[in-house]
């Protein structure tokens, strides 16, 4: 089992004509997803690695039956995109672009809500079921098919730990990177849901960073709902107050979204919090033999 994308998943590409659409269309193609349709006004007609142009999704949706959709339009248009994507009929929208101003990014998420259409990102590296499906930018050969779900804030730091697990004979039944943009469609507690009501997932991975209270509020979901096994790593231990590192949702201001408060939140939730990446695989192994000491954190300052 896995959540959001299957098998039977049928895509359609928004910007596939672009140099980074065109690309990473076919690294998904190559690992068998299901790729029905691309998107790019003034294009319709053409075929990019085989796959149909369309001058519009709902046109797309109509002739092709696509239900999902990726977007690989730059930051000026793609609002615009996904606005498009929810009107032609789509079910989930995955958008990888990233600088999307805040504001855009709060009305996309109303609309996406309002017509029922999930949407993942933006700034985000889409999501995969092992196996089965990529509609994102991972790197597919490190995932493995499997039991333990993943959900970050991270790309990078999802590709090592999904690593690891595998390297572990952990493998996955679908890891989500919901972005890292202070506003984004789909948080923590909306894909923990999923995998606590999934039969294929027995155990699930969150990779959080300092800044905004989505750790904080999955904490929460975790000690009222999840009864399955929980490990979590919250990255920027060492980050100075007041500075954003990396992610656009990755400051620490006036105090909330702090490293120790997200820590304390998911260990008094029963998650086991681990203090580096390649520990997470031993974590839900139970061989960790430690939990993870918030006073050690001043030791790395």
């Amino acid at each position: 089992m896995s959540i959001l994308i299957d098998e039977h998943t049928r895509v359609v590409v928004q910007g596939i004509t672009g140099r980074d659409g065109s690309f990473h269309a076919a690294r998904m193609l190559d690992y068998g997803t299901k790729i029905v349709a691309g998107v790019t006004p003034g294009k319709g007609g053409r075929e990019i690695h085989g796959v149909p142009v369309f001058n519009g999704v709902a046109e797309a949706v109509e002739k092709t039956g696509a239900d999902c959709s990726i977007v690989f339009v730059p930051a000026r248009f793609a609002p615009s995109a996904v606005r498009e994507a929810i009107a032609g009929g789509v079910r989930c929208i995955v958008c990888i672009t990233e600088g999307i101003p805040v504001l855009d990014t709060i009305g996309l998420c109303h609309e996406a809500r309002h017509h029922g259409v999930r949407l993942i990102g933006p700034n985000c590296p889409g999501l995969i079921s092992p196996g089965k499906c990529e509609v994102g930018i991972l790197p597919g050969q490190v995932h493995k098919p499997g039991t333990v779900g993943v959900v970050s804030r991270s790309g990078t730091l999802t590709y090592e730990v999904v690593l690891g697990l595998s390297r572990a004979g952990l493998g996955q039944s679908t890891c989500v990177g919901i972005g890292g943009d202070p506003v984004v469609g789909t948080m923590f507690v909306e894909i923990l849901e999923l995998f606590e009501n999934d039969p294929g997932t027995t155990a699930v991975v969150i990779i959080g960073e300092i800044g905004g209270d989505a750790e904080e509020k999955a904490a929460e979901f975790i000690a009222a709902k999840m009864s399955k096994k929980v490990a979590a790593y919250i990255c920027g231990c060492t980050a100075p107050p007041e500075k954003t590192m990396g992610h656009a949702g990755a400051i620490v201001s006036g105090g909330m979204g702090a490293f120790e408060a997200k820590i304390k939140a998911l260990q008094n939730a029963g998650a086991t919090v681990v203090e580096k990446p390649d520990e997470v695989a031993r974590a839900l192994t139970g061989s960790l033999g430690k939990h993870y000491d918030i006073g050690r954190r001043h030791e790395l300052l």
